[in-house]
């Protein structure tokens, strides 16, 4: 404890009188890179995992419960995930289409996967495992040449220098701090970015959630209560490249290089987390879904999504020019749902012989369509046919069609260049094709 009280008491120090007016966040060149690869990636898993999966009711399980902090956090005595490789869950990411992974290096249940020194509540120090997930991942991702991101959670429903108390985990029973807390738990979790930013290697993205919890309507306000520029900065200043994203369901802040949708494509809103966002035209864009309905792993949740729905979904979601990051949870012994591993690599398979439409384009001019979707790369448009008709009209204008053909076996497709756009005769949809694509060359680039 007293290690921990050291290191934060440092941060108090170092960020002690720090300047309320700061410079226009301005990204380095490193930065910049690292977003357009990010956009070119277009598909990451998203993995939910920590001591929550032993009571396998989903990562909410210690707020839904209603569970004692003292109690709940008797769970790390008994974690030890036996039959976790991270080498084996790599290949099956990368097997599954993937090109970068984050994982939750820390939930708002508040314990942490990584060997932290901020506080002991942590993987190697508190459970009879006693190793570092995070090490042996970031190790396994560089051998298979797979990004890395880290999830980080804003709140806390356990440390009681998280105060004032937020709208969740009302009855952890834990006792308040005091004026000086919220000092206090700022200064722990730059600590611990700090520590993920430097013992882990280079790191694609930190992942921010749960700002949410203590909300102020003010847009403005609500970033300096959570002192979200400080955070950034540090981020940048440890790893220039390292792109900042938050999950916080608002228009985005200074400082952060992606905006990110909660269970909707971009410019939706059907699940109600995305009703104040505004869709940047200037930030990439990722979507995070679920494999299941669950987060983390929940034994009854049956309910894995077919491989049909998550290529459509993926496509959609790249249509509207973003990432899928798709989320799977597993189990506390280690291992990953056979069922959700049976749908990640079938969605593999697909982006074996389809990915060029999606890796590497961007969202297409054309917007989505009651037919499908498109991307495009260059002079080439993918008109991606998800609901099959014999005709579909492709609203591009101004640009001279050189050539139609579809994308399996390269066979002509008949058009008709009319004042709405080009029109396509399909040919028959091949029997089990989610996705029937028509690639269109034009005269210039799109």
């Amino acid at each position: 404890m007293k290690r921990t009280l050291t290191i934060i008491a440092l941060f108090l120090a170092m960020t002690a009188g720090m300047s309320a007016q700061q410079k226009a966040y301005e990204p380095a060149p490193e930065n910049l890179a690292a977003r357009q690869k990010f956009t070119e990636d277009r598909f990451g898993i998203f993995i939910h995992w920590g001591i929550y999966s032993m009571l396998s009711d989903g990562e909410w399980v210690m707020n839904t419960w209603g569970l004692p902090y003292d109690e709940y956090s008797r769970l790390a005595a008994g974690f030890y995930p036996s039959k976790f490789n991270a080498e084996e869950w790599v290949k099956v990411f990368k097997a599954a289409g993937a090109k970068y992974i984050t994982i939750t290096s820390r939930h708002h249940d508040g314990f942490s996967m990584f060997g932290t020194k901020a506080s002991p509540y942590n993987i190697v120090d508190a459970t009879p495992f006693g190793r570092d997930v995070l090490k042996e991942l970031s190790e396994a991702c560089a051998k298979e040449g797979i990004t890395l991101n880290f999830y980080y959670s804003h709140l806390d429903w356990g440390r009681n220098d998280y105060y004032p108390r937020g709208n969740t985990g009302q009855k952890s029973e834990r006792p308040d701090g005091d004026e000086n807390s919220w000092d206090h738990y700022q200064a722990f979790m730059r600590a611990q970015l700090t520590e993920l930013l430097t013992n882990y290697g280079p790191i694609g993205c930190i992942w921010f959630d749960g700002m949410w919890d203590r909300y102020l309507p003010d847009h403005k306000a609500h970033g300096e209560l959570w002192r979200l520029r400080e955070q950034y900065d540090l981020i940048h200043s440890l790893q220039p490249a390292c792109l900042v994203g938050n999950n916080h369901h608002r228009p985005v802040f200074e400082g952060e290089d992606i905006q990110i949708f909660e269970k909707d494509v971009p410019g939706q809103n059907t699940t109600g987390f995305s009703a104040e966002s505004v869709v940047s035209d200037r930030l990439p864009l990722e979507t995070c879904q679920t494999l299941r309905n669950s987060w983390g792993y929940q034994v009854n949740d049956e309910a894995v999504k077919t491989p049909e729905y998550l290529v459509k979904y993926l496509v959609r979601t790249a249509g509207k020019d973003a990432n899928l990051l798709l989320n799977i949870g597993p189990r506390p012994d280690g291992t990953l749902p056979e069922s959700s591993v049976e749908s990640l690599l079938a969605m593999g398979k697909w982006l074996e012989k389809y990915g060029s439409t999606i890796y590497g384009t961007r969202g297409g001019c054309v917007p989505e369509q009651s037919w499908g979707a498109t991307t495009q790369k260059g002079k080439e448009l993918y008109v991606h046919v998800l609901d099959h008709a014999d005709a579909i009209l492709v609203p591009v204008k101004g640009n001279k069609l050189v050539s139609a053909v579809a994308f399996d076996g390269g066979a002509k497709v008949p058009f008709s260049q009319v004042p709405e756009g080009i029109v396509l005769t399909l040919p028959a949809k091949p029997e089990g094709c989610y996705d029937q694509i028509i690639t269109l060359t034009f005269k210039n680039e799109l």
